[in-house]
């Protein structure tokens, strides 16, 4: 079982409160009484000091104080002259005492008479002497002193032991009843206590337990700037330290993950463009092959096969020149080789120029052109590569328009920008398919886009030459067709 560092003060703090009771009830009941002797042989020392510098030889000049000492002290007093004539002695009272012949000591009419061996004792002594004597009549213990005064007079004080014994037991007794008090009392200090002390020892291991789950947002309250404040300072800093240094690896792990990501994606893109480039040039090299091959075997029945041979190979040669000129312009664009050349240019101009460069492939197909053109742009950019992006974008849309033969082309502003956008109808383009249309070689319908030499990497040199400019583009599948459109700075 666990043991707490709070039942652990509570405990050793509890026992230290028993100890002390239970010393000071020893140590009292040992000693007290001991203590109490030396305490009285002390007091009759200084009293009969206090008389011998008071006393004169006069008893009766100094009788209220003598009573004063009787009374406050519980001492019985004797004063003696140098024959041991008793000159004043505590049980008389005043009348006798005033009055009253004294006898020499071992006379029966007095209530007291002081021991004659205690005298002599005195006698042979330039000190007071102190002894302890028993009155077997009364059955009690007495402490005695007897010394000589300045005027060669005895002073005889004299106090029942009794009184100190019966003042030790009580003593005793109540030191028991405050012990126990002071027991109960200082076990309920001693638990709030332990509790206030413990309590910020268990909210700091509160923090640390979540701190070793990567939980760094739980902070000790510093309000006291004792150890436990300064323990509570340097775990809030070390929690602000790790928190700020895992989260760095956290950034740097994430970038890294990204960077292999990006690494294994290249890889893949590397990988999938030999083998699309591959594909590509697979087809038209085995028909120059084949055709090439017919004519040096001379195969060809008359003059009009020959030049149909001829022509199979020159068009063929054409679309591997083209793919080869696509891949390597968007080569260098996605390398950073292409640097763009910005002017300002009239967006307008630009579009209508296409437009009419493209008239006669439009009206061969019967296709229906419509323009809408809210204002006059003024653009920021590249104008060759804008231009490309539109013929991309008009010669696609040439090429994927349905029995309806229709085509829409739209020039407006959007915030800071200028969007064109190239509506043709036709079937819509699969949902899954519409990011994908912007990688390389990527064909919905790889038949039909062979059919009009179509090479997969027009909507990729729109991808890269938009990214370059940093402006957005995209598609989207609208009522009765397909719309592409992208975006260009207006010049400022």
């Amino acid at each position: 079982m666990k043991s707490s560092i709070k039942l652990k003060l509570f405990t050793a703090i509890s026992c230290l409160t028993l100890l002390y009771v239970l010393l000071s009830w020893f140590l009292n009941d040992q000693f007290l009484v001991k203590y109490y002797y030396l305490n009285k042989e002390s007091t009759l020392k200084e009293y009969f000091h206090e008389i011998n510098e008071n006393y004169d030889g006069e008893p009766f000049d100094i009788l209220l104080d003598l009573e004063k000492i009787e009374r406050t002290e519980g001492l019985n007093i004797t004063i003696l002259d140098s024959s041991m004539y008793i000159k004043y002695i505590s049980s008389l009272k005043e009348e006798e005492f005033f009055h009253e012949p004294f006898k020499k000591p071992g006379g029966s009419d007095y209530a007291f008479i002081p021991d004659i061996s205690i005298l002599k004792d005195a006698q042979n002594s330039t000190q007071p002497v102190i002894v302890k004597s028993t009155d077997r009549r009364l059955n009690s213990d007495f402490i005695n002193l007897v010394g000589q005064l300045n005027n060669g007079d005895y002073l005889y004080l004299n106090t029942p032991v009794v009184a100190i014994e019966e003042s030790a037991a009580i003593a005793n007794k109540f030191s028991l009843i405050t012990g126990f008090f002071i027991m109960v009392i200082g076990v309920l200090i001693v638990f709030f206590f332990t509790d206030r002390f413990t309590k910020p020892i268990l909210r700091l291991n509160e923090i640390a337990q979540a701190m070793v789950k990567l939980d760094f947002g739980k902070k000790y309250p510093v309000r006291t700037y004792d150890e436990i404040g300064e323990l509570g300072s340097s775990i809030n800093s070390l929690s602000t330290q790790l928190e700020k240094s895992i989260n760095e690896l956290r950034q740097a792990n994430e970038k890294l993950m990204e960077d292999i990501e990006r690494e294994r994606k290249i890889d893949d893109m590397r990988k999938e463009f030999i083998s699309n480039v591959s594909h590509e040039l697979k087809t038209p090299i085995a028909l120059i092959q084949g055709y090439a091959e017919g004519l040096k075997v001379n195969v060809n029945e008359s003059e009009e096969d020959k030049d149909f041979y001829c022509n199979v190979i020159i068009d063929e040669s054409a679309k591997m020149n083209k793919l080869v000129k696509q891949l390597l312009e968007l080569s260098q664009i996605d390398a950073g080789y292409t640097r763009l050349e910005k002017t300002d240019f009239d967006l307008n101009e630009l579009v209508e120029f296409v437009l009419r460069k493209n008239i006669l492939l439009i009206k061969e197909k019967n296709i229906q052109l419509t323009q809408k053109i809210q204002d006059k742009f003024t653009v920021n950019a590249d104008i060759d590569r804008i231009e490309q992006i539109i013929v991309n974008y008009l010669v696609n849309a040439i090429n994927h328009a349905d029995q309806c033969k229709e085509i829409k082309v739209k020039l407006e502003k959007t915030g800071q920008k200028a969007r064109v956008s190239v509506f043709n109808s036709g079937t819509p383009i699969p949902e899954e398919a519409l990011d994908k249309i912007w990688t390389s070689f990527y064909k919905v319908d790889k038949a039909r886009t062979r059919s009009y030499g179509g090479t997969g990497l027009g909507l990729s040199i729109v991808r890269a030459t938009q990214e370059q400019h940093g402006n957005a583009y995209g598609v989207q599948n609208v009522e009765n067709g397909v719309e592409f459109w992208f975006e260009v700075d207006l010049a400022e």
